[in-house]
């Protein structure tokens, strides 16, 4: 399928930069956007605003550095171990970030209940909410058990080619020197 770049759409592309799907889907999520700030301001506007502003505040000014030397230090770790000077380092960092980003987002989703703070949980579930400290921590140690196992198996397959051209080596070495006696 060969596209056409003659035509209303292809001169909107030119112009836009993109389809205009991509305007209309930009537009809609813009209204839903403005929907939900209307929906959610209704009620405590200021509450609301101080909220926002706080949380962008603390993610600018306290999380962002926190997280920022955490990974650095973890690049320098990992890069220490498995790359040599001039090469390019591996991605086993990643094999930090993957789980310990996925058990954040668990937690900024569920953090009342794993704090104990969610009383009204049970109220409007009828459901307990004891439990979700454990089943968070038991979540987080499974994700990185599963990246663990990822980086060995991976760490494996890559070595494979290297260990056996080592073996090859020691026996033709192995060989040289019984020939040589």
């Amino acid at each position: 399928m060969t596209r056409t770049t003659s035509g209303p759409a292809a001169a909107f592309a030119r112009r836009y930069g993109a389809s205009p799907l991509h305007l209309l889907l930009t537009l809609a999520s813009f209204a839903l956007a403005l929907y939900a700030g209307i929906r959610l301001l209704k009620g405590d506007t200021v509450g609301v605003a101080l909220w926002f502003v706080g949380a962008a505040l603390l993610h600018d000014l306290v999380l962002l550095p926190c997280y920022t030397l955490t990974d650095r230090a973890a690049q320098l770790l990992f890069r220490g171990r498995t790359s040599a000077p001039g090469t390019v380092p591996r991605p086993s960092v990643n094999h930090l970030r993957v789980p310990a980003f996925i058990a954040g987002v668990l937690f900024l989703v569920w953090w009342p209940l794993i704090l104990r703070q969610g009383g009204h949980y049970t109220a409007y579930t009828a459901l307990s909410a004891d439990g979700f400290l454990a089943r968070w921590l038991l979540i987080t140690a499974g994700l990185f058990a599963a990246s663990a196992l990822v980086l060995i198996v991976r760490t494996r397959l890559r070595l494979r080619p290297e260990r056996r051209e080592a073996r090859a080596r020691a026996k033709a070495q192995a060989a040289g020197r019984r020939a040589a006696k």
